[in-house]
């Protein structure tokens, strides 16, 4: 076999192997994407027992101080801003995305915001955009670690979910059909009037009225808590998702590039034998010519 051929056939050993490393991460990346989904889901209950708790604190609140209402505050700092990115590549525009959304809707609104960043490559994007950090949260790498990853943000942005007149915002991706996602945001607090109202004016799913035994501003705080907790939850897992999910897109690119040039190295690695083959067979048949001729003359001669 030639240098060249076989110079070939080391190259198709390599993507060979690189195709099987690459596929791999595509069963990783789509048994990822599944369990975080799993676990949004799993929370839909006990989302809908938080909701309605709110409600009935609420409609205490609505009662007893009536002049309060649910009007809009008139001023709202921007001092809280959650943004969940990654902290491994392979992953396209993942973070790209959601950091030019919370560059962009942060331009619009008043106040120096403070910003926490769940990831280090979505920390270098905001920080390249000129945003301040106050720190960066590791990304965890599976379900489990999602619930240790909230509480630490909880307690280092306490200080700011307590304060009064705070808006605090959450920015993720968020998965979509088809191994795609789309960034968004979420104002956590103030609670949105229109959802509060629509709180109130839900229908208690059971005969017996709940009534409320302990102090309600202890438990609507509580309830708020529980609240946050999960929808920094759902926005972590939601964002969890969809960084396999874009992963999963790049996988499925490079195995057809790879697969292309597969082919490409092996249609090349076969002229380039056949020409080995043809050039051993010319070869071989002029040595036959060439000793036929040696012994025609030698018969001659004789």
């Amino acid at each position: 076999m030639s240098k060249t051929a076989a110079n070939f056939r080391h190259r198709i050993g390599n993507a060979q192997d690189l195709q099987s490393v690459v596929r791999t991460m595509k069963s990783m990346a789509a048994s990822s994407i599944e369990q975080y989904e799993n676990s949004v889901r799993s929370l839909n209950d006990y989302y809908r027992a938080i909701e309605l708790g709110l409600g009935v604190c609420l409609r205490a609140v609505e009662s007893t101080h009536p002049e309060n209402g649910f009007e809009d505050p008139l001023e709202l700092d921007v001092t809280g801003v959650i943004v969940f990115g990654s902290d491994q590549g392979l992953v396209g525009q993942f973070n790209d995305r959601v950091a030019e959304l919370t560059i962009e809707t942060l331009r619009k609104l008043p106040g120096k915001p403070s910003v926490w960043a769940v990831g280090e490559r979505v920390h270098t994007r905001l920080a390249e955009g000129g945003l301040p950090i106050e720190s960066i949260f590791e990304v965890p790498n599976s379900v489990s670690g999602i619930t240790a990853l909230i509480g630490e943000i909880q307690r280092a942005t306490e200080p700011v979910f307590r304060a009064p007149q705070a808006r605090i915002l959450a920015f993720h991706n968020r998965p979509l059909a088809g191994a795609a996602y789309t960034s968004s945001s979420r104002q956590l607090l103030p609670l949105d009037n229109s959802w509060r109202q629509e709180l109130c004016d839900t229908t208690w799913p059971g005969i017996a009225l709940p009534e409320l035994l302990a102090d309600l501003d202890d438990t609507l705080q509580a309830l708020i808590g529980e609240y946050l907790f999960i929808s920094l939850y759902q926005a972590c897992a939601e964002s969890l998702a969809s960084e396999n999910a874009s992963r999963l897109a790049a996988m499925e690119r490079a195995d057809r590039n790879i697969a292309e040039m597969l082919e490409t190295l092996r249609l090349r690695f076969n002229r380039e034998r056949q020409q080995s083959i043809d050039e051993e067979l010319f070869d071989l048949i002029s040595g036959f010519e060439a000793l036929s001729q040696m012994e025609s003359g030698d018969d001659a001669s004789g």
